[in-house]
């Protein structure tokens, strides 16, 4: 008996906008608090168009961590797959909107809870319970949480679930951009390209920008990059040009 449509894996964060549109972020005087981290938004996001969603993720065991397991509550999202860490704090994102393009975000993610994740917190049967599973690429970029990401997807495929990446590339959280270039989509990396692609095969769907298809297939060209996930994967390749 399949008890939910869809579990989600990955970041999770207070996203801590600032009030001031236009503004730079030196200069923000107030912000407004949201929870977020992509694996985060597709659980909301999902179960706000009526279907039944669980995250995979961890929290610290404080105030920031209980507001995003109470708005996860609030969103309709089940959260038996959050995990509380009392050895971490929960991630934090400042973020500020300066016009159409630019969007200026500093990551506060230094071995935050969510990153945390081990093997021993995927547990089969909850993983089992869902006719789904989404991961995303952030958390492919380290070898415990990498692990923990890889655990769910085998067992994913074993029960015959479907599954999906969001590629969610940010070059600072991969170690190949500053702290000061959150808001950067795209460095190149032929260590993040090879990492990428030893875990593409698991997939029925993977989504990404065009900047994501470029690091996932090593070239800056957009169809040859989708060429190149292509030989490594058999999964329908959504590329989002907005």
């Amino acid at each position: 008996m399949k008890t939910l449509d869809v579990i989600t894996i990955g970041r999770s964060s207070v996203d801590l906008y600032g009030d001031q549109i236009g503004g730079r972020l030196e200069d923000m005087g107030s912000f407004s608090k949201y929870i977020g981290g992509s694996p985060t938004n597709i659980a909301c996001g999902t179960a706000r168009l009526g279907l039944k969603s669980a995250v995979v993720t961890g929290v610290g065991d404080e105030h920031m961590g209980r507001f995003i397991i109470e708005q996860l509550a609030r969103e309709g999202v089940n959260t038996d797959g959050v995990k509380v860490d009392p050895d971490r704090l929960t991630a934090l994102v400042l973020l500020g909107i300066r016009d159409q393009e630019r969007f200026p975000l500093i990551f506060y993610r230094s071995d935050c809870a969510d990153m945390g994740l081990t093997e021993d917190d995927i547990d089969d049967s909850f993983i089992r319970s869902a006719r789904a599973v989404v991961a995303t690429g952030t958390h492919l970029s380290h070898p415990k949480v990498e692990a923990a990401t890889l655990k769910a997807l085998k067992i994913a495929r074993e029960a015959g679930l479907q599954t999906a990446l969001d590629i969610d590339y940010r070059p600072n959280l991969w170690g190949v951009a500053g702290h000061g270039e959150g808001e950067s989509r795209f460095v190149e990396s032929a260590a993040v390209t090879a990492k990428l692609q030893e875990s593409l095969h698991y997939f029925d769907l993977i989504v990404g920008t065009e900047e994501e298809f470029h690091i996932a297939g090593g070239s800056t060209d957009t169809i040859q990059a989708l060429r190149a996930v292509r030989k490594v994967s058999g999964a329908t390749l959504v590329c989002k040009r907005g």
